[in-house]
This record gives structure tokens, sequence and C-alpha cells, in this order.
């Protein structure tokens, strides 16, 4: 008999209509069927009768809510109207109380199955309960945890909705259903007694015919766990933002180049996805720097870098003034662009099968084979426990091979990266091009968890590897785990850079549209030092750069690491800066030796006019030593209002305003985000790629999410 037809003529035996006290009096004799049945059959119960028990819960509990009859015990009640519902079906058929009650329990022989008309393990449900999906009672729960031995064809289920943890035994069962202990622990025996499919974890394994029902039954008791969403291991490097310096006492500002782009991309994930970004993850310098500017660049490479300062009004402080500075790199021209030597070290461990990690890594890379030239060189490595090399350096001319290996990529196994690394450096140095560009690139979604895995291991492998000439490009992928303090250590310290790819458009601007500045190096160990004049300028802060700060000494040591520059990029620095005698100086002047602490410059009367000295140090690509570029700032860099600076700027200081207030700095606690989205607007420009439009995009979700 189907469940169509036992339903049927369930109805016509009691009716909708049937009275309260006819049902509580079926209820009771179910109840206390459901005892004997406990006690006298405890293995576990079968699949058949769990289909009928839950196809039946919604059309007998609804009418006694309605009647808003047993309230006072309506979740015990629930908890056992699955046997009511057997019993139910049982006197349908047969016209008499049940007498074989090994029926009951459900663990039928194949003869005693053969005796039963209903459904059998395996037959389709075509009747899905009432209930909200996710939110199955907890009388449909206890079901799944006492079925039968499961069909040994069973499907895996769904990955289960781990956001919420699910804890579950015989206990829970007694306490909810107010029966002894005793009673319930036949129920966890007989979930101890179920075999597991193969290839199945228990805790999603089940029948066929219950899979619409329950979505996670619970493992056994001696084997329970929490089965909870992998806790969020995003690391992120703790800096707080830097701090207000006096200029009588620390005169002279320093710190080391930074091009990456990742932590834009980090923030626009997390509004999007509707939730505030972590302020760890938020470094401003990354979020100017994400946009093209239209600075002025040299004109020719003799001097890869053209240094612009402006001084203009700072907009979320009217005593204060912002001193911005804008570098941009000479820009090769693509065809005279090196040849490349490039080595793709992929990440294929098991947490990398998600939609937004090896799927777009692999999209990603076709991208930039399609950007290569034909007499470019890939080479691919991946990493899963065992580092492996998929495909030998292979001329772009053959992309179809290059393509094939990418596509033939799949997941599976632990993260050991360390020893990636290793593999993809041999291969990058054994495919050397001299004079060229050499270069491996790290696509990870995380941890590195095998082999060597603390940052100071690997950043001392890197450190190794870098004297070959060889750079380091690191592209971060998904969500969850992923170790932005190691991109950002192995970045660093590989002579390369670090972006974080959350969509295929960022992929196309980062691989394609941006490839000379992300491929090809025009200098390393760029530092710049900024010397302030104290005569003018009582008081600095850098506005970002926490994590690329140097030694005021570093600045001249040829053999402090830095960061690297490619063909076109620009970096943009901004110093909120308080003019003297300005109500919003902080400091109080010194009662002691402040004159003999003046900086020798400023006793030449030629230099006390001029705010401040921006120096900046640089290494050619393969060269030992470094150059030094100078500009002095005075009042002929300086403008009178906001809007009189240039366009690019004032985009660039409400990017600086967002990135600070996303971190929660307190100078711009009064400046709110419609004054930020009003400034961006006006200065939005021809905005070709749209970012600067997505960009107002993000203030305003911001602006809506805060208000939360």
């Amino acid at each position: 008999m189907t469940v169509d037809k036992e339903l049927e003529t369930l109805s016509r035996l009691t009716p909708p209509a049937a009275t309260p006290e006819a049902r509580a009096r079926a209820l009771a004799a179910a109840m206390q069927a459901f005892d004997t049945a406990e006690n006298n059959a405890p293995a576990a119960q079968g699949n058949a009768k769990g289909w009928r028990q839950s196809s039946i819960i919604n059309w007998i509990w609804s009418p006694i809510m309605n009647k808003k009859f047993l309230a006072g015990s309506a979740l015990a009640t629930l908890l056992v109207i699955p046997a009511a519902g057997y019993l139910t079906i049982e006197l349908t058929r047969n016209g008499s109380p049940i007498v074989d009650q090994t029926e009951i329990a459900g663990d039928l022989s194949k003869s005693e199955a053969s005796k039963q008309p209903a459904a059998t393990v395996g037959q389709p449900v075509t009747i899905a309960p009432q209930a909200p999906a996710g939110n199955a009672s907890l009388a449909e729960q206890s079901v799944a945890d006492a079925q039968a031995p499961q069909d040994k064809e069973a499907p895996a289920l769904a990955k289960p909705d781990s956001s919420q943890t699910s804890e579950f035994d015989a206990n829970d069962i007694a306490a909810l259903t107010n029966k002894p202990e005793g009673s319930a622990a036949a129920l966890g025996a007989a979930k101890r007694s179920a075999p597991a499919a193969p290839g199945i974890a228990p805790q999603r394994q089940l029948a066929e015919p219950m899979a619409a029902i329950a979505p996670s039954p619970a493992p056994p008791a001696e084997r329970r766990v929490q089965i909870q969403l992998d806790p969020n291991r995003e690391r992120f490097a703790n800096a707080a933002a830097n701090p207000i310096k006096s200029v009588a006492t620390d005169p002279v500002s320093t710190f080391s180049a930074d091009v990456d782009s990742a932590s834009y991309a980090f923030v626009r994930r997390s509004l999007t996805g509707g939730a505030m970004p972590d302020p760890l993850s938020v470094r401003v310098e990354e979020m100017i720097n994400y946009f093209p500017y239209d600075w002025q660049g040299p004109d020719n490479a003799d001097q890869p870098f053209k240094a612009t300062v402006t001084v203009i009004p700072t907009p979320w402080n009217h005593d204060t003034e912002l001193m911005h500075v804008a570098i941009k790199g000479y820009d090769i021209a693509p065809a005279t662009t090196p040849h490349a030597n490039l080595v793709f070290l992929i990440d294929v461990s098991g947490s990398m099968d998600e939609p937004d990690k090896l799927p777009l890594l692999k999209s990603a890379f076709r991208l930039l084979v399609n950007r290569l030239k034909p007499d470019d060189t890939v080479s691919i490595v991946t990493y899963a426990g065992n580092a492996g090399t998929v495909l030998a350096p292979t001329r772009v001319a053959e992309k179809s091979k290059i393509l094939s290996a990418i596509d033939r990529l799949e997941p599976g196994g632990s993260t050991g990266g360390a020893e990636g690394i290793e593999a993809a450096y041999n291969l990058a140095k054994q495919g050397f091009v001299k004079d060229g560009v050499n270069r491996v690139m790290l696509a990870t979604d995380g941890d590195f968890n095998v082999g060597p895995s603390s940052d100071e291991d690997l950043k001392r492998i890197i450190e190794e590897r870098r004297k070959d000439g060889i750079f380091l490009t690191v592209l971060g992928f998904g969500r969850g785990n992923l170790n932005d303090s190691l991109m950002q250590t192995l970045a660093q310290n590989g002579n390369g850079s670090a972006a974080y790819i959350d969509t295929l458009a960022e992929a196309q601007k980062t691989l394609v549209e941006e490839a000379g500045s992300t491929l090809f190096p025009i200098a390393s160990d760029v530092k710049f030092q900024v010397e302030f004049n104290p005569e003018r300028i009582a008081e600095y802060r850098l506005i970002g750069y926490e994590t690329r700060a140097l030694n005021r000494e570093d600045f001249n040591n040829d053999r402090v690491d830095a960061g690297d520059i490619g063909s076109g990029h620009s970096v943009t620095a901004i110093y909120e800066v308080t003019p003297k005698g300005s109500p919003a100086v902080m400091n109080d002047d010194l009662r002691y030796g402040a004159a003999d602490k003046l900086p020798a410059a400023t006793a030449d009367s030629a230099h006390r006019g001029e705010l401040a000295f921006v120096k900046m140090r640089y290494k050619r690509p393969g060269e030992d030593k470094s150059a030094l570029i100078t500009t002095p700032v005075d009042d002929n860099n300086a403008v009178a209002t906001i809007d009189a600076a240039p366009q690019d700027v004032r985009f660039s200081v409400a990017v600086a305003a967002f990135g600070q207030k996303l971190s929660h700095v307190a100078a711009v606690d009064a400046y709110s985000y419609q004054a930020i989205a009003d400034l961006a607007a006006a200065s939005r420009g021809a905005d070709a790629f749209g970012y600067r439009s997505d960009f107002l995009g993000l203030v305003r979700l911001a602006d809506g999410l805060s208000q939360r």
C-alpha cells in the first residue's frame, strides 16, 4: 500500500472533524504502545516505519494545536507522535491491535520484510514533511537517530549546515520525553548498532527514504562530536594605527613601499557579504593604492620614479593639513617587456574545493596565460600533503597544453606548502631567464599546515631563495581560513606583492589589466623617508603603512629589505600634519634642550621656508647598491582649498578617510560616511573600469551596516 493510500484510509477512519477526546484516546494508546515497543524491541527502528511516521506528523498534530488540546504537554506529545502514526496505520490496515511487535521495532528479516505491503527501504518518498527545511522537529531527529542499518547504496547527504552545532545522544531523548534514562538507552544502542555506509561520514549517512526528512542524523553516543563551521581562522597582522608624533623629538619618518592591494578586496568581500570588515584587515595604504591614478610619471627609465607632492586642508580637521606624496613608476611598453619565466605554485588541498577557491583560481590563471607572450614559459607545481610537478617549463606558444594542465587540477589532501615552495623555486631556477622575469606565483586559500608552517620558518625559506633573483607573487583565494599575515610575510620577504582574488573581475584587474606592474619589476627595496621642519610643522601622523615601518637608520642600509615596485605602479603616501601654532597641537613644547635637538638643516636659512624634505631610495633589478631621489616640499606645493586640489588627489583622500573609519581611527570619528561619499563622488572622474563607482557603493553599504 502506498503512502497516499495509507493517508487516505487514515483520513476516512478519523477525519479532521473527529472530537479531541477521540484523538486523545488514540494518542494515549500510542504512548503505551511506544513504551512496550521500546522495552521489548531495542533494536534500531526500520526505515519503512520512519517515513510513515514523518509523513503523518502534521496530520495528527495540526488539529490538536487548532483545538489547543494538550497545550501543557505539547513537546512531550510531539516526541511520541511518530509511534502513534505507525500504530494508527497498522490498526487501519488489519482492523485489530498489533500482535507482532518485531514489526514495530523495524528490525525486519528478509522474510518479515516480504510480509509488509508498505514501502520498504530504498523506495522514494513522495510526501515531504510540512516543517520548513533546516528546522526539523526533535521528534523527526529522534526517528532518524533510531533507524535501522542503512541501505548500502544510500547516498551521502548534502553537507550539513555547519553554522549551527548539533550535539544529541540517547540521554537527551530521555530528558525531552520525560522517560527513564534506561528506556532511552535502547535508542542509543540502536544507533550504535547501525553500520556506516562505505565512504560516508556517520553524521552524514542516511537511507534514501529518510533523506527528505532528517538532513543530519546524530552520530552514536560514544562517537558524538560537535558539527560546526570551521572556526574563522583568518589571520591578520595586529598593527595599531600610527600615533601622532612630535617633530621636536621625532622629525623623521621612514617606511617601505607597499603596492599590495589585498586589503581592499578583503573589505569589499565583507561589505558585499553584509558585514563590517575586521578592523585588522584594513590597511589604508593598500586601499589607497588599489586604484589607478594619473600621477605624472618619469620621462624615461633612467630615473624610474617621479614624486609629486600636494599640501591641502584636511577635510576632517580644519586645524591640520594633509601632505599628499604621489610616486609614479616608469611604465614599460608592452613591446619591450622582458621574457617571463613563471611558475604557478597552486594549493590543491581539500579545502580548495569551493567555488571561490580552486575553480576561480583556474579561471584566473587562464586569463593570465592568455595575456603572456608566445616566448614566455609557464610551469605548474601543486601541493597537498606532497608537492608535485604538474607541468614542466612549457612555452606559451603551446598554450593548449598549459590550459589543459590547469583544467585537470583537482582538490584533495592537506596543505604542505613549504615543500611546494621549495619545488617551485627549484623549477624557476631550472628555467631561469637571464635579464628576464623569473617569478613564482603562489595561489592558496590559507595556512600551510604540513611541514614548516610558522611564519618565521617560511620567511627564512623565502629569504634564502630570493638571492637567486626570483620574485614572488602571492594570490589569496576564498574565505574562512585565509592567512593574510603569512601572505604579507611571504610577499614582503620574497621581493614580491600580495593580492586577494575574490571575483573573476578582480583576477582580470590584477593579472591582465595590471599585468605589467604585477609581473615586471622596475625597482626593488624601495624606501621612503620624510623629514619635517620643526619651525613649520609641530606634529605629523602617517596614514597607513603600519606594517611597513622601518628604523631611521634602515633607510641608508642597503642590506635591509623593502618593497618592490613594478612597471607603471603608483604609490601614494599621505601624512596628516599639524602646523606650528595650530590649536590642534597635541604635545606640549619641551622645557629642556629643544633648540639643541633641531635638525642641522634648519640652521641654514635657505631651508627654513620648507615644510618637509622627501627622500626615496631604490635598487634597479639585479643591482645591490641603491640610488637616491629627493624632493623638497614648500609653500609652492600647497593649495588653499581641497576643491582646488587635483581630482585624483581628492579621490585618494576620500579612500584614506574611508579606510581610517573602517579601522576605527579616532581622527575621523566626526567625519561621516556621507561626507566621504560626497568627496569621492565629486572627484570620481572618467572611471573607465568602474572601480570608483564600486567604491561609492561600498561607502554606502558601510554607512547602512554601521547604523544597525
